[in-house]
């Protein structure tokens, strides 16, 4: 077997070569042995007792919410800006998810805003440590605990993301993380849960394998939501770089702060003074300039800018299902409609970064 490893983030190619060619020969794809030691790498680098592999990062939070028993009947707190799986997982457990606007600077959820949104159906809160931002997390415990409900916190962007010196996703009842390409470890697709709770560790590891316990017994209808050997063993390679990768992220973004500080309406994602972003994307908020033709202009200039993520209220299945009109969630239109995400990744050459950078400052500090 030949390969050729373009990315230096996916780690030593001789290492990868020796397990890729190990589950080939071995004739055992699917949640074998790489993926116990993936797990295991994870849980100990995230500071966590129990971490379990699955095939995505939606399917980490739709078993979190089915393994803390969450329900037809229940509701959920969730961001109103965020991507649309964190609430299609609520409605995919028979949920329904109750939007919380956001904080305009963080882009995260606004514990303030929480007690508002709760009603008798309440049984969890789903934050996110949007973009790696780390989110709020002891004001929404602290509400959480006062009130009974378990904190599932959405943490799909956020490996290697720290709060107060612990890592995101090890705050709440269980946190969830996704291997998506776009992340800073990728297995292709893939996900993990991690908690520190020993019996929904077990109730999330039959619920991914079509409810079959330690003991080959049937004891839920469960998902196929398993991670393959392969998947893992692309992730195993990467483990040892996580720290280089964070370094490098923390230089791009502070590269991109120097360049674009000062620039008419532009705002970045505030992060606490005690708190480590992994920087899964580097997502920007610029007033008075609509994000889509801005993109659209970005690209005609050779530069792939997006938007930062939805306003849930604003996509068509939930406006139509729950009557929500733009303005019900100000913050998460504003955001919407203004936020930009720059071209952000490990190895983005410095004269790339430097073309991106230009070419914004180049259309905010002309006419609006």
């Amino acid at each position: 077997m030949s390969i050729r490893l373009s990315k230096p983030w996916l780690g030593d190619p001789s290492q990868l070569k020796r397990r890729l060619d190990e589950v080939l020969e071995s004739g055992f794809l699917v949640q074998g042995r790489l993926v116990a030691e993936f797990e295991a790498g994870a849980a100990e680098w995230l500071g966590v007792r129990q971490a379990v592999a699955v095939s995505s990062g939606t399917a980490a939070l739709h078993l979190s919410l089915l393994a803390c028993g969450i329900g037809p009947g229940d509701e959920v707190l969730v961001p109103a800006f965020t991507f649309p799986a964190t609430a299609n997982v609520v409605e995919l457990a028979g949920a329904r998810p109750v939007l919380v606007d956001v904080d305009p600077e963080s882009f995260n959820l606004d514990p303030d805003r929480l007690e508002a949104a709760l009603t008798p159906r309440t049984r969890a809160i789903m934050p996110v440590h949007l973009f790696g931002n780390p989110a709020e997390m002891e004001a929404i415990l602290a509400l959480a605990g006062k009130h009974g409900l378990a904190v599932i916190e959405d943490a799909a962007g956020a490996f290697g993301s720290r709060g107060r010196d612990r890592a995101c996703g090890s705050f709440g009842a269980a946190g969830c993380f996704s291997f998506h390409p776009r992340k800073l470890i990728t297995t292709g697709e893939g996900g993990l849960v991690v908690t520190g709770d020993p019996a929904l560790a077990d109730r999330l590891r039959r619920l991914r394998n079509h409810g079959l316990d330690a003991a080959g017994a049937f004891q839920a209808a469960g998902f196929n939501y398993r991670m393959t050997e392969l998947a893992a063993a692309l992730g195993l390679n990467q483990l040892p770089e996580v720290d280089r990768m964070l370094a490098e992220r923390q230089e791009l973004a502070a590269a991109y702060r120097s360049r674009l500080a000062g620039l008419p309406g532009l705002a970045f994602q505030r992060v606490a003074g005690d708190s480590l972003s992994a920087w899964q994307a580097f997502v920007v908020r610029i007033d008075g300039r609509e994000n889509r033709p801005l993109v659209a202009e970005l690209k005609r200039a050779g530069v792939e800018a997006n938007i930062g993520t939805y306003a849930i209220h604003r996509l068509d299945y939930y406006a139509r299902k729950y009557g929500y009109r733009p303005e019900d969630y100000p913050n998460a239109d504003r955001l919407y409609r203004f936020c930009l995400a720059l071209p952000f990744y490990n190895g983005i050459p410095a004269p790339d970064l430097e073309v991106s950078a230009r070419a914004l400052a180049d259309r905010l500090a002309g006419p609006v």
